[in-house]
């Protein structure tokens, strides 16, 4: 199992941390476009560590064009000796067209066309295959010298696809080389919906589970004293009732029965009753969701669950306390 740690997007400050995250036994680092450019402090991360892979996790693929993001994900991956890995979410329709200002439509089709864009791109740089690449959405015909990087001896990263509905999960078992699973998911959604439209997209693209990543952060609530316990019960039931709130991921709690709630916690969210919503996680639905156990038996309950199933997680970052991550991260790295 390889075992993700995140770094935040204070410039000065990441060289410290991605050296301490490497030196603790992170299989890799990630950042997440929220507030911030998720591609700077990667570059910064390549510069002071030697072996981790450095991710993002996600970003925002819309807001930018195919070529945009062959270009960052190219210099990334030669920057870092071929260690990125180039995470893409779709984000919805309002952040697309009201904060980015840029199309939407079709988020599958258009996911699926942006990928094999960007790879068409790629072939052109390190395979010299003419670029060629007409779609309904994008299209890529012209590449001179000048434009072509040269530094092409790590050749293009590996791309992850953020996926929840069975589309767009389809769509990065097809075209993706890893799918990096909502934290918002359940073992029975993993198993009876991603799984299956993970293997609807390998079967298009004539490939095998054994050519792809799944990638599963996992909600943990654990820590070495009662104070900690608590501190990440609270997060976590609240983490999950903030995703719970969106009506896209209402599937995922049918698939505990808990569909009815979704309405619920939308209602609250437009009210902004935020801490409020998490009252509404039951201890049953808090287990559907999160790993809930002493440190010394996490790893142990994520294998239950989750071993064999997925390849890479976050469970030994986010709520758990600093002093416990790298004992967890041993232990889950051993599955």
């Amino acid at each position: 199992m390889k075992v993700d740690g995140g770094i935040g997007f204070d410039l000065s400050k990441v060289p410290e941390q991605a050296s301490e995250l490497e030196a603790m036994g992170y299989s890799g680092l990630m950042t997440a476009e929220t507030g911030n450019d998720p591609f700077f402090p990667l570059l910064v991360a390549a510069q002071h560590t030697k072996k981790v892979e450095l991710a993002t996790s996600i970003a925002v693929a819309f807001a930018r064009t195919p070529m945009t993001l062959a270009n960052i994900g190219h210099d990334l991956n030669a920057a870092s000796e071929g260690r990125f890995i180039l995470g893409l979410g779709s984000q919805i329709r309002a952040h697309i067209t009201k904060r980015f200002s840029m199309p939407w439509s079709s988020p599958a089709d258009r996911m699926r066309e942006f990928i094999l864009a960007m790879r068409a791109i790629w072939a052109n740089w390190h395979e010299g295959v003419p670029l060629e690449f007409t779609g309904k959405f994008y299209t890529h015909t012209l590449m001179t010298p000048m434009f072509t990087p040269t530094n092409t001896e790590f050749g293009a990263p590996k791309v992850f696809l953020a996926a929840v509905g069975p589309r767009m999960t389809e769509v990065a078992g097809e075209v993706a080389d890893g799918v990096i699973v909502h934290a918002f998911t359940n073992e029975k959604y993993l198993r009876e919906t991603t799984l299956p439209a993970l293997e609807r997209g390998f079967e298009k693209a004539g490939k095998s589970r054994s050519d792809f990543q799944i990638s599963y952060p996992a909600f943990v609530v654990t820590g070495s004293t009662e104070e900690e316990v608590k501190k990440a019960d609270t997060l976590t039931r609240r983490q999950i009732a903030f995703y719970g709130s969106t009506p896209a991921y209402k599937p995922v709690l049918e698939a505990v029965g808990a569909g009815e709630l979704q309405g619920e916690l939308n209602t609250m969210s437009k009210q902004g009753r935020w801490e409020e919503m998490g009252t509404l996680i039951d201890d049953s639905l808090l287990n559907e969701f999160a790993i809930v156990a002493d440190i010394d038996q996490v790893a142990e309950k994520f294998n239950a669950r989750y071993g064999g199933l997925v390849d890479r997680t976050a469970a030994a970052y986010g709520t758990v306390p600093k002093s416990q991550q790298e004992k967890l991260i041993a232990d889950l790295t051993a599955i």
